[in-house]
């Protein structure tokens, strides 16, 4: 399953992904701190795990927001029948084991018994079943829709079985079930999920439930003492809603907050640069399944010229921007997944920095500068466009390189930087946009469909960009319905090559998640597994010693 990241990123871990805020003993400060972070500690159960992220979730039922801001708090609330362990392998969350028919074509899922929600009410069949028949409803409009139409029937003979019939085998099929959130329908019978008030106040399953959300500020979980995996030892997890990653970097260094992102500067510069923060912070390095791109509004003139988008891709410098704004803590792709993954086609090249191409491109889609103003003009209109993104200082700077490559081959361009909701809602799910830079975070699974197929199109889904290509949708309807890995790898890696030709985005890079986390947070798995640090964040512990004094604000 896909999510665009950038917040649009699915993520894998549980706590990591939760943020915080608590009142600070200023004897926990910065240079002055002489607590010895490298002592043994009991393991203990407690504590509050203090955490900040830019964007604000849009709402809490990840089906709808389609969003990473929104899927790093569900991610606490809400199981899945399935999930991947530490070394990506699936596993049951809601389920103790599932069978697939010999034809492949019918999975049948066992719940575990005496599953609760955090009210206490039974947490059954029907509630999976109500859960598949909303994803699936044309009201809800889920950009996720396409992985669960396929199923032509769901039943449930008892309240802990879970039966699906697909007309053909579906590869994705058990990864789509480890994407799908499961919610209760005892609370959402008969309501609009664009509107009701559970998106606010949402009742789930898993480790944690939300205590308050206070907007623009913060979200507030504690332990759900009906958590169907047991009891996490982290008490609270506060999520401190902080757009300027330079003010959540100064809050870090107060001891304010636990975690946060970096960026490449403060992960390679700063914090080596200064003993008092190494002392107390541990960094983490991992490339990730996500990259950034620049993608075209293909719905607007003149973006639907293959030969234009190609003539962007080639006067772009892609290497400018991994070297100055990510300081080569990045990847030059040539396609849409992860590097080194044997998805990722090893023939296929990125476009190189070749202004003299692009002027050729330029020119030979009928632009001309015919009044020496250095922008290129066709049928007297100037080429002209603004790029759009959210508040991100690193999608801010690759724009800006972007712009000046672009002035130099005749394209005059703008920049415009939003807040990350009014971002979505304005601009990304009314398409009302020429040039967007985001980022897509990917699932395990090849399948990218919902994506890139021309069906996906709707408002809300994430194919707007308005990408539509009949070989690109053939390929990705096969992929789908292959069960052979190889072959499927042979048509995803066509899907690549038809994608870098057309060029409906440009791969700008695809990137390491960058992260340092305080040291009195501990259980962290080092080296991290395949499944990242955070994949048994219910798990870590905060030892009493080194806890705040935790006066909630």
């Amino acid at each position: 399953m896909t999510t665009p990241y950038s917040s649009f990123i699915k993520s894998a871990s549980i706590v990591l992904v939760s943020l915080g805020i608590t009142a600070c003993d200023p004897s926990i400060s910065s240079s002055t701190d002489t607590t010895d972070f490298s002592k043994s500690y009991p393991i203990e159960s407690g504590g509050t795990l203090v955490n900040a992220m830019t964007g604000e979730p849009s709402g809490l039922i990840s089906m709808i927001a389609g969003e990473s801001a929104s899927s790093a708090i569900t991610s606490n609330i809400f199981n899945s029948l399935l999930k991947y362990d530490k070394n990506l392998e699936l596993e049951g969350d809601l389920v103790k084991n599932w069978e697939i028919s010999a034809d492949q074509k019918t999975i049948v899922f066992k719940l575990k018994p005496d599953l609760k929600w955090a009210d206490g009410k039974p947490l059954t069949s029907a509630d999976v079943l109500f859960t598949w028949q909303a994803v699936t409803d044309e009201k809800t409009a889920s950009p996720y829709a396409s992985d669960f139409q396929l199923v032509k029937k769901a039943e449930t003979p008892d309240p802990l079985t879970f039966k699906i019939s697909y007309e053909q085998a579906y590869a994705p099929a058990l990864d789509s079930w480890a994407g799908l959130q499961i919610l209760p329908k005892h609370l959402l019978m008969g309501q609009d999920l664009h509107t009701t008030s559970f998106a606010r106040s949402p009742v789930g399953s898993h480790y944690y439930k939300l205590d308050s959300w206070a907007h623009g500020e913060n979200l507030k979980l504690s332990k759900n003492p009906n958590s169907v995996l047991g009891q996490a030892r982290i008490n609270q997890l506060i999520t401190r809603i902080i757009p300027d990653n330079s003010a959540q970097f100064l809050e870090l260094m107060a001891d304010h907050i636990d975690y946060m992102s970096l960026d490449p500067i403060k992960y390679s510069r700063i914090i080596p640069a200064r003993p008092e923060l190494q002392k107390k912070l541990a960094l983490y390095k991992e490339l990730g399944n996500s990259y950034t791109y620049m993608g075209f509004n293909l719905k607007h003139k003149p973006f639907d010229d293959a030969r234009v988008r190609r003539a962007i891709n080639h006067a772009i410098d892609k290497q400018e921007i991994i070297d100055g704004v990510y300081l080569g803590l990045g990847i030059n792709i040539a396609s849409p997944y992860k590097p080194g993954t044997r998805w990722s086609n090893p023939t296929l090249k990125p476009y190189p920095y070749d202004p003299a191409k692009a002027r050729a491109l330029l020119k030979e889609a009928g632009f001309n500068d015919t009044n020496g103003d250095g922008i290129l003009e066709r049928d007297g209109k100037p080429f002209a466009f603004e790029i759009v993104t959210n508040q991100n200082k690193e999608r801010e700077k690759s724009a800006v390189l972007i712009q000046r490559r672009l002035k130099d081959v005749g394209i005059d361009v703008k920049i415009r930087a939003i807040e990350w909701a009014s971002f979505i809602s304005r601009f990304i799910k009314t398409g009302d946009f020429d040039v967007v830079v985001l980022g897509w975070g990917l699932g395990l699974d090849p399948d990218q469909y919902n994506i890139w197929h021309s069906s996906q199109q709707a408002p809300g889904q994430f194919n707007f960009i308005g990408y539509n290509n009949p070989q690109a949708d053939k390929l990705l309807e096969q992929g789908r319905l292959e069960l052979n890995p190889d072959k499927r790898m042979k048509i995803y890696h066509e899907l690549s090559r038809v994608l870098l030709e057309d060029s409906p985005i440009v791969y700008l890079s695809a990137g390491y998640g960058l992260s340092a986390i305080h040291k009195r947070v501990r259980g962290i798995d080092s080296p991290a597994p395949p499944a990242g640090i955070g994949h048994n964040s219910q798990d870590w512990y905060i030892p009493q010693s080194l806890r705040r004094n935790e006066i909630i604000q």
